[in-house]
C-alpha cells in the first residue's frame, strides 16, 4: 500500500472502533456507567472519558485544569496523572452527557480526518502523552490511535460481557503494533540471554506465529520463521494475548501454555505488558 492507503486503513480501523463504543455505551443506564473494567482504577465512564479526551486534545482543545484527589491508589507517576485528570473531571457527568460528548468528538474528529489538508503521512507531529509525548510520523499516530482506541473498545466489552472485534480492522492494527513490541518484552523486560530463540503461538480470531530472538548484544528481533527447538515457547488465544500485553490481567491467571525452559517463559509472562 502506499503511504495514502496506509493513513486511510488506520483512519478506518479508528471510525469503526470508535463508532463500536459509541454504540456500546449509547443505551447503557446511569448504574451501568460505574462497571469496573480491566484498565487499572477505571470505570466504563472513566474508559469513555479517556477516549474523548485524547481525541479532544488531537483537536486542539485545551486540557482541564483540574486537581486530583489524593487516594486514587492507580495514579502512580506522572504518565498516570497525566491520563487520570480529563478523566476524575467528568466523573460527575451523567449518561447523557457522555453519550452526547463521545458523539460529537466523533463528529469533529472524523470530519478533521476526512478533510485533512495539513499533514502528510511521514510528517513529524506531536503524540499527546503526558511525560511520553514526542513527535512522530502522522501515520504512526494514527496507528496509536487506532490501537487504544481497539484496546479500551475491548475494556469496555468484557466489562459489559458484549464480546465482539476481536478481528476486527482495529484489531489487526493492534495485533501489528503488539508484535512489534514483542523483542521489548523478550530480551529487554525479561531479559533473555543472548541467543535465545521465543516462538508466541498465538490461535482464535487472528492467528499467528512469530519469533523473536535476542542477538549477541542482548537486542530482539522479530520474524515470522519458526525454529525447530526454540528455547521456550509460548501458546494463547488473542484475546489473552492482547489483555496480557496492555497489562490487563496478571501472568498467574492468563491460559497461557509454556513448553521449554520454564522459568524464562514465566519472566517473561511476568514482564508482558508492554504499552504505558
Amino acid at each position: 500500500m502506499t503511504d495514502t492507503q496506509i493513513v486511510q486503513a488506520y483512519a478506518d480501523a479508528w471510525t469503526q472502533s470508535i463508532e463500536a463504543v459509541s454504540e456500546l455505551v449509547a443505551p447503557l443506564p446511569e448504574g451501568e456507567w460505574n462497571r469496573p473494567t480491566e484498565c487499572p482504577g477505571w470505570s466504563v465512564r472513566d474508559v469513555v472519558s479517556h477516549v474523548i479526551a485524547m481525541e479532544t486534545e488531537l483537536l486542539g482543545d485545551p486540557r482541564p485544569i483540574h486537581t486530583l484527589p489524593r487516594d486514587l491508589r492507580h495514579v502512580v507517576d506522572e504518565f498516570t496523572r497525566y491520563c487520570e485528570v480529563p478523566v476524575d473531571k467528568r466523573r460527575c457527568h451523567t449518561a447523557p452527557e457522555m453519550t452526547a460528548e463521545l458523539e460529537y468528538t466523533i463528529i469533529r474528529r472524523s470530519r478533521a480526518l476526512r478533510d485533512n489538508s495539513r499533514y502528510q503521512p511521514t510528517d513529524e507531529v506531536r503524540w499527546p502523552m503526558g511525560p511520553y509525548s514526542r513527535d512522530i510520523p502522522y501515520f504512526h499516530l494514527l496507528r496509536n490511535r487506532a490501537f487504544d482506541v481497539w484496546t479500551h473498545e475491548q475494556d469496555l466489552r468484557r466489562a459489559l460481557r458484549k464480546p465482539g472485534n476481536l478481528d476486527s480492522p482495529a484489531a489487526v492494527v493492534s495485533r501489528d503494533n503488539l508484535i512489534e513490541m514483542l523483542p521489548k518484552a523478550v530480551a529487554k523486560l525479561a531479559g533473555a540471554p543472548a541467543g535465545t530463540a521465543v516462538v508466541f503461538d498465538v490461535h482464535g480470531p487472528l492467528e499467528f506465529m512469530r519469533t523473536v530472538r535476542v542477538d549477541d548484544d542482548g537486542l530482539g528481533t522479530v520474524d515470522a520463521t519458526v525454529p525447530l527447538a526454540p528455547a521456550v515457547q509460548l501458546t494463547t488465544d488473542w484475546e489473552t494475548f492482547a489483555r496480557l500485553a496492555c497489562g490487563r490481567i496478571p501472568a498467574m491467571s492468563a491460559n497461557v501454555k509454556i513448553e521449554g525452559d520454564e522459568a524464562l517463559g514465566r519472566r517473561i509472562l511476568e514482564n508482558f505488558a508492554v504499552t504505558p
